[in-house]
């Protein structure tokens, strides 16, 4: 652990912002690494991630968190709760904003007044100077109390200026967290995102978002991991569709992903694979707190 300094500054960056915004990959970026899963499909994250990055006299505490939407089933109600979590955890705001919506997010989560907030506007390689001035001006008279940074994330704009404005922003107080660790995360959860990551990129329609992946048991030697996944879905249909004709497609998925695990965990991989049929995992409480989500809060009476 660092020694606490006078001028040491430590603490927790929540990103929050809607679908599709940029956040995940922001992330990636600020850490250093290819922590968060990405994608162009919305509701790609559904767990809060740290990302932990030490310096000399710094420690950041990034929070990846699901994009903002209105829930329509409890899944999508427990990934909000884990945004609000974020939120209040937090010492610092990044509202990460593509620079081409100028929609507010709901209050609940917009309530600048209470903790120190970066505006930051991601894309900005899209539009024209002077559109840019024009949007400045708008989040600035909306929000006249939030620093507004412009951005962009995929061609490494202004990076360097967020990375000093986070950390000019954060508290003195000694480092959370020994200075080699990168994120919270078990080499498990990794393993199930990596997995849901090439789901993704393979299937299409509802099914990705049909699809929970659990890890039965990861056994690791000097040479080889030995990894068993369940990837849940919730129609017997769906399954047929993971599985493909002959089982091409779950093959194929199981090539993908065990070429991603070797690059990410640098050691050979042995796959297992099994699908099984778990209806209505995504409304199942019980189900989705055993499967990691945040317990939903019990309804006042």
């Amino acid at each position: 652990m660092h020694e606490p300094q006078n001028d040491y500054r430590s603490g927790f960056v929540a990103i929050i912002g809607k679908p599709n915004a940029g956040k995940s990959t922001l992330m990636n970026l600020l850490v250093g690494e290819q922590l968060a899963i990405t994608h162009s499909k919305a509701q790609t994250t559904r767990h809060k991630l740290h990302g932990i990055v030490s310096g000399k006299n710094f420690q950041i505490i990034y929070i990846d968190t699901p994009g903002i939407i209105t829930p329509a089933y409890p899944l999508q109600s427990a990934m909000m709760e884990a945004v609000k979590v974020a939120h209040a955890d937090a010492d610092l705001i990044i509202w990460l904003i593509d620079v081409k919506d100028l929609e507010q997010l709901p209050s609940s989560y917009a309530n600048l007044s209470k903790k120190p907030t970066i505006l930051v506007l991601n894309k900005v390689d899209l539009i024209t100077a002077n559109q840019l001035n024009e949007v400045v001006a708008y989040w600035l008279h909306h929000h006249p109390d939030a620093t507004v940074l412009p951005i962009s994330a995929l061609k490494n704009e202004n990076i360097d200026q967020l990375i000093q404005q986070i950390i000019q922003q954060l508290p003195k107080h000694p480092a959370y967290y020994p200075e080699a660790t990168l994120t919270d995360k078990s080499e498990r959860f990794f393993v199930q995102e990596i997995i849901r990551e090439k789901i993704l990129g393979q299937y299409h329609q509802e099914i990705p978002y049909s699809v929970e992946v659990v890890i039965d048991y990861f056994k690791e030697t000097e040479h080889l991991i030995k990894i068993g996944s369940i990837i849940h879905v919730e129609r017997a249909t769906q399954k047929g569709i993971i599985i493909g004709q002959r089982g091409d497609a779950l093959k194929k998925l199981g090539i993908d992903a065990r070429e991603a695990l070797e690059k990410f965990f640098r050691k050979k991989i042995f796959l297992a694979q099994h699908v099984k049929v778990t209806p209505n995992w995504r409304k199942n409480g019980l189900l989705l707190t055993r499967f990691g989500y945040p317990a939903m809060p019990k309804k006042q009476h």
